[in-house]
């Protein structure tokens, strides 16, 4: 079952817990360490009862200001950034392509430029374009958080799925909670940030990660994406039977196909893709007792899961993970920002 929200600890003091991490910004998780990620996810263990508003807000970043921008639509991930900075006593700004200059023809980069100059703390930046995230970082001088950048990564959305992982299996903020758990990615791998984050952020701490989908959405390529020089314990597997893999996993998550994200010519999505793919009540079933189903939303019901599916109480920690995302939102934020003192 997922872990009741209720037993998790309270976040009470002013100030991020002392850590290692050096780096300016949250571009991707490749190449972070598992002390970087295990860092984050300790201080976000921290804030959640904050985070739900279990807690009073802090003032850490009072008198910070924090700018969304947003060119993609999204709920959970630009709620989540706005409620994160508001709960740590920062100000926001959320800013779209519509009503701003970007639809008169700006760029994300003299946006960016301009609310620098108008004394912005950091940038979140959500873009269809891959790589932008690293493109804003390389020219401006604040913190820049990567919020889903085209097919590339999303880094806070990999952070909240180990914290709700690590969560179910009972981890208190030790390296190797997950190691030797084999979790489970289903759908299509080849068009999601989430899935590349998942994967660097899952073996890097020693799970093992199964991929699972038609061969034109899951390549076998993908068993390459890590590689043994980033030091993570955990591999990475393709196959395209589901039903081989539910009865050997210890969690499952379910991926959104992105319809948006196919490009012009033959669908890659076979047309019984939910027969082979999706997650019904009776291939639910097949999943060991002690194993969770995640989401990383929004979810297209009747095709990738079902509702009865992603609703059980039993096994779906779909809302703890969109919990957890204001709680990681606000580690980053914390930590990016780095206050020495309250303010």
């Amino acid at each position: 079952m997922p872990t009741r929200h209720s037993s998790l600890p309270t976040h009470r003091s002013s100030a991020p817990a002392q850590s290692s991490w050096d780096r300016k910004h949250l571009l991707a998780l490749e190449g972070l360490s598992a002390s970087d990620i295990t860092s984050l996810l300790n201080l976000a263990q921290e804030y959640r009862e904050v985070a739900v508003a279990r807690a009073p807000r802090l003032s850490l970043l009072a008198h910070r200001t924090i700018a969304n921008l947003f060119f993609e639509s999204s709920t959970r991930t630009r709620c989540s950034f706005t409620l994160a900075a508001r709960r740590l006593g920062a100000d926001t700004l959320d800013i779209s392509s519509a009503g701003s200059s970007i639809s008169k023809g700006e760029t994300i980069l003299d946006t960016a430029l301009n609310l620098q100059a108008m004394g912005v703390h950091a940038l979140v930046l959500r873009s269809s374009a891959s790589g932008a995230a690293v493109m804003l970082a390389n020219a401006v001088s604040v913190p820049v958080i990567n919020a889903g950048d085209g097919k590339h990564e999303h880094p806070t959305q990999g952070l909240l799925d180990l914290l709700t992982l690590r969560q179910h299996f009972g981890g208190r903020g030790r390296e190797g909670d997950l190691r030797g758990k084999t979790i489970g990615i289903v759908g299509d791998a080849g068009n999601s940030r989430v899935a590349r984050s998942n994967i660097h952020g899952l073996t890097t701490l020693g799970a093992n990660v199964i991929l699972v989908g038609p061969p034109t959405l899951v390549p076998k390529s993908f068993e390459k994406i890590v590689s043994a020089s980033e030091g993570g314990p955990g591999k990475v597997s393709v196959t395209h039977d589901l039903d081989d893999v539910l009865p050997r996993v210890d969690a499952l998550i379910m991926l959104r196909v992105q319809f948006e994200r196919i490009d012009d010519g033959p669908s890659p999505i076979p047309s019984d893709y939910r027969q082979l793919y999706g997650l019904s009540a009776l291939r639910a079933s097949q999943l060991p007792d002690h194993a969770i189903i995640m989401h990383p939303g929004p979810m297209n019901r009747g095709l990738e899961i079902d509702s009865e599916v992603a609703d059980d109480p039993e096994r779906s920690a779909i809302l703890q993970q969109v919990a957890n995302g204001v709680a990681v939102r606000m580690a980053v934020l914390a930590t990016l920002l780095k206050p020495s003192s309250p303010v």
